[in-house]
C-alpha cells in the first residue's frame, strides 16, 4: 500500500508514510526516541565517588526514602550492550551507567514498575520520559525516523532518565483490557496511575534516585514524550506544575475522551454503509486531494500545507477507473464523511475527522481477501468496548450510528475529568519558569491536528493572549509529518534541543528544525523549518525547495 502512494504522492527518494505496523511498534514497547544535540549545554558530571559502591541495592535503598517504593536491583553496566527484559535483542553502543530497577505500590496494592538509567559521564540532567497507547512503557529501545524519547537514547545523550509502566501490563497495550478488574469492574486506581499519578511518582522516584546517585544536584529537568507521552506531558504542566523545567509535548493525545472514539468513524461508516474502500481507491483519493491542495501554500512538492484550508470534493472522482474498481458515488460518500469526521444523526458535528492528504493506514485500514473489510484500530474498539461497556468480548460491527453517539457522549462525560487533560490554565507552570513546546504533524493519521491547534488557542485565551503565551508555551505545526514521525514532509529533528535552550539560555524558538532522511543512507532528502504558530514556512522564491535555508517564517497566504 504504501510503495503505490508514495509513488503517487512524492518523490521516490523520500520515505513512505509510517506503515500500521511501523506505528504499532511505535506505540508498543519500541518508542523512538530524538537525537539530543544540545546535551553538553549543562556541562558534564563526573561519576560519584564510587560508581561501584553506589550502584548497589544495598546502597539505593539506603540513600531512598520514599513509601511505597522498593529497589528490586541496581546494577552497574560497563559492557555497552543491554538486553531488555523480555525481548532477546541487545541495545548496543550504550555508555557505562547504573541501571536501577524500582517497584512502587499504589493504594489498592498494584505494582508500578520504573526503570532508572544513569550514566557515569552525566549531563547534570533528569529527563522522564512518556509512553504510547494504553501504556506508559517502559520505553527502552529507539526506532529510527521517530520523534519520541527512550532509555538508549537519552542515556547516550548523557541525561539520567526514568520510564515507568504505571503498573499496565504491555500486552494489552492496544486493548486497554487492563481497565477491568477481575469481576468486570473498572479498576478506578490503575486507571488513575495510567493517565497521572504513574508518572508523576516516576518523576519523584527518578530524581531521588538521581539525586542519590551523583554528588552534585540536578540542573535541570525534562519531560519528553509523543502521542500518550505527548498527553502525559500537558498532564504534567497542569497537574504537577513544578516537577520538570521543560516540557515537550509530541502529538499530543489531549481530549482522549474525544479523539479516541472517533478513531472508529472510519470503519464505522465503511461497515454502516456497506462499502470498505480497498488500498487502491483510497490511493486515489488521497493522490487527487493531495494533487488539488498541494501548491495552495506557494510550492508544489506532495504536501498540503494547510489541509484545514482543503475542502476537496471526492465527488469528483466518480467514475475514476482504479485497479480495484470504478470509483463510485458510495465510494465518494464514504472518503467524504471520513474526511468531515463523526456527526450525530441528526448531522451535528462532534470532532474532526482524518485530515485530507493523511494515511488511511491507521484508522481507515481496509483487508481484502476475496472480500474487502474495514479494520479498525484497536485502540478505539477497546475504549468503546472495554472502558465505556466494560464488555472486551464487544463486537464492534454491531456498532451502529446511534448507539455510537450514545458512546461518545458517554465517554465525555464518564471520562474527561480523568483523561481529557485539556485545562488551558497553566499559570502555576508559568509561574514556576517552566517551559513547553508542543508539536504536531498536520498529516497526522491517528489523532486529529486540530484538538492540539484548538488546546493551545485555549491556552492563550486563559493566559492572557498570544503574547504572554508565547513567553512560556509554543506550537509547532508539521506539514506533511505523520503521526510522532516524518511521512510526506519532515518531523522535527530535536525538539528537546531547543527546550533546552530556551530553558537554560533563554532562546525562545522561533523555528525548529525538521528534516527527512534516506532511511538506508541517513542522509538528509528534505528539510523545513517549522515555525512557531501562527506563522508558517513561506518559500523565499529563489533556491531549492526540498532546503530549509530557502525558506522563511511568515504568514499564511490568504486564500
Amino acid at each position: 500500500m504504501f510503495d503505490h502512494i508514495r509513488g503517487l504522492r512524492r518523490r521516490a527518494r523520500r520515505p513512505a508514510w509510517p506503515s500500521r505496523l511501523a506505528l504499532i511498534a511505535l506505540l508498543v514497547a519500541v518508542l523512538p526516541a530524538t537525537t539530543l544535540t544540545a546535551a553538553g549545554a549543562a556541562g558534564r558530571s563526573a561519576a560519584p565517588d564510587s560508581s561501584v559502591s553506589r550502584c548497589s541495592t544495598g546502597y539505593v535503598t539506603s540513600a531512598l526514602r520514599l513509601s511505597h517504593v522498593t529497589v528490586s536491583s541496581a546494577v552497574l553496566d560497563t559492557t555497552g550492550s543491554y538486553t531488555p527484559p523480555g525481548s532477546t535483542t541487545p541495545i548496543t553502543g550504550l555508555p557505562g551507567f547504573c541501571a536501577v530497577d524500582l517497584t512502587q505500590t499504589d493504594s489498592a496494592g498494584n505494582p508500578i514498575h520504573i526503570a532508572v538509567w544513569l550514566p557515569t559521564n552525566w549531563n547534570g540532567r533528569f529527563q522522564g520520559i512518556g509512553g504510547g497507547g494504553y501504556s506508559c512503557g517502559i520505553v527502552y529501545a529507539s526506532t529510527p525516523q521517530y520523534v519520541n524519547p527512550s532509555l538508549e537514547q537519552t542515556l547516550k545523550s548523557g541525561y539520567a532518565t526514568a520510564s515507568t509502566d504505571c503498573g499496565v501490563p504491555v500486552a494489552d497495550q492496544f486493548t486497554g483490557s487492563w481497565a477491568l478488574k477481575p469481576d468486570g469492574r473498572l479498576d478506578k486506581p490503575l486507571i488513575t496511575d495510567f493517565a497521572s499519578a504513574g508518572i508523576h511518582d516516576m518523576t519523584v522516584a527518578g530524581k531521588a534516585v538521581t539525586q542519590a546517585f551523583y554528588s552534585n544536584k540536578i540542573q535541570y529537568s525534562y519531560f519528553n514524550g509523543c502521542s500518550t507521552g505527548g498527553r502525559e506531558g500537558l498532564m504534567e504542566a497542569q497537574q504537577y506544575p513544578a516537577d520538570y523545567n521543560g516540557i515537550v509535548s509530541g502529538a499530543p493525545a489531549v481530549n482522549w475522551t474525544s479523539s479516541v472514539p472517533a478513531a472508529i468513524w472510519p470503519a464505522l461508516v465503511m461497515n454502516r454503509m456497506h462499502d470498505a474502500l480497498p488500498t487502491c481507491k483510497q490511493d486515489a483519493f488521497i493522490q487527487a486531494v493531495v494533487k488539488a491542495c498541494d501548491a495552495h501554500d506557494g510550492v508544489t512538492d506532495g504536501i498540503i500545507g494547510d489541509p484545514a484550508a482543503c475542502h476537496w470534493n471526492a465527488d469528483k472522482l466518480i467514475g475514476l477507473s482504479t485497479p480495484c474498481g470504478t470509483i463510485t458515488a458510495t465510494d465518494a460518500a464514504v472518503m467524504n464523511k471520513i474526511w468531515q469526521g463523526p456527526v450525530t444523526t441528526d448531522g451535528r458535528s462532534l470532532w474532526w475527522g482524518l485530515q485530507r492528504g493523511a494515511s488511511t493506514s491507521m484508522i481507515a485500514a481496509t483487508t481484502t481477501h476475496g472480500v474487502t473489510t474495514p479494520q479498525p484500530f484497536g485502540i478505539p474498539v477497546g475504549w468503546l468496548g472495554t472502558w465505556l461497556q466494560q464488555n472486551p468480548n464487544w463486537d464492534w460491527k454491531t456498532l451502529t450510528f446511534a448507539q455510537f453517539n450514545k458512546l461518545f457522549a458517554q465517554s465525555v462525560r464518564q471520562f474527561s475529568s480523568t483523561l481529557a487533560t485539556n485545562n488551558p490554565d497553566l499559570s502555576a507552570f508559568r509561574g514556576n519558569g517552566g517551559k513547553i513546546l508542543v508539536w504536531h504533524g498536520l498529516a497526522d493519521q491517528l489523532l486529529p491536528p486540530q484538538s492540539t491547534i484548538q488546546y493551545y488557542q485555549n491556552v492563550q485565551h486563559a493566559m492572557g493572549g498570544a503574547a504572554k503565551t508565547n513567553s512560556f508555551a509554543r506550537l509547532f505545526l508539521a506539514p506533511g509529518a505523520a503521526h510522532c514521525a516524518g511521512a510526506a514532509g519532515p518531523a522535527p529533528t530535536d525538539p528537546l534541543a531547543a527546550m533546552v535552550k530556551w530553558v537554560e539560555h533563554g532562546q525562545a524558538p522561533q523555528s525548529i528544525p525538521a528534516t527527512l532522511t534516506n532511511p538506508d543512507t541517513g542522509a538528509a532528502t528534505l528539510s523545513r523549518p517549522l515555525c512557531s504558530y501562527p506563522l508558517v514556512a513561506r518559500y523565499t522564491g529563489h533556491g531549492n525547495t526540498d532546503q530549509a535555508r530557502n525558506f522563511t517564517c511568515a504568514r499564511a497566504l490568504s486564500r
